[in-house]
């Protein structure tokens, strides 16, 4: 079991910045996906960002050079670092980690942008 804990979301201007965070904590596998995706109200959950234990990344093509995900081994934690937010951004956003064939959703934080 894996239980992923998220901090960060918030209200911000357009132009603005978030810094969203996820603690993974449990069995942890060396081998892992962690991650962030998103879901707008009445739109299907989506892909934001990607990062494996190996620091490679995959970015949704709407938050290239905006948004940038990085990540700590050591303290199994994920961090999506939100930049020149955009109205369209606004979203409860999860964490992911995925593992072996197993996968595990954080509980979502909610980021809106205003106009």
């Amino acid at each position: 079991q894996v239980q992923l804990v998220e901090s960060g979301g918030g209200l911000v201007q357009a132009g603005g910045s978030l810094r969203l965070s996820c603690a993974a904590s449990g069995t942890i596998y060396s081998f892992n996906s962690m991650g962030w995706y998103r879901q707008a109200p009445g739109k299907q959950r989506e892909l934001v960002a990607t990062i494996t234990g190996g620091s490679t990344t995959t970015y949704a093509d709407s938050v290239k050079g905006r948004f940038t995900i990085s990540r700590d081994n050591g303290k199994n934690t994920v961090t999506l670092q939100m930049n020149s937010l955009k109205p369209e951004d606004t979203a409860v956003y999860y964490c992911r980690y995925y593992s072996a064939g197993y996968q595990y959703w954080g509980q979502g934080t909610q980021v809106t942008v205003s106009s």
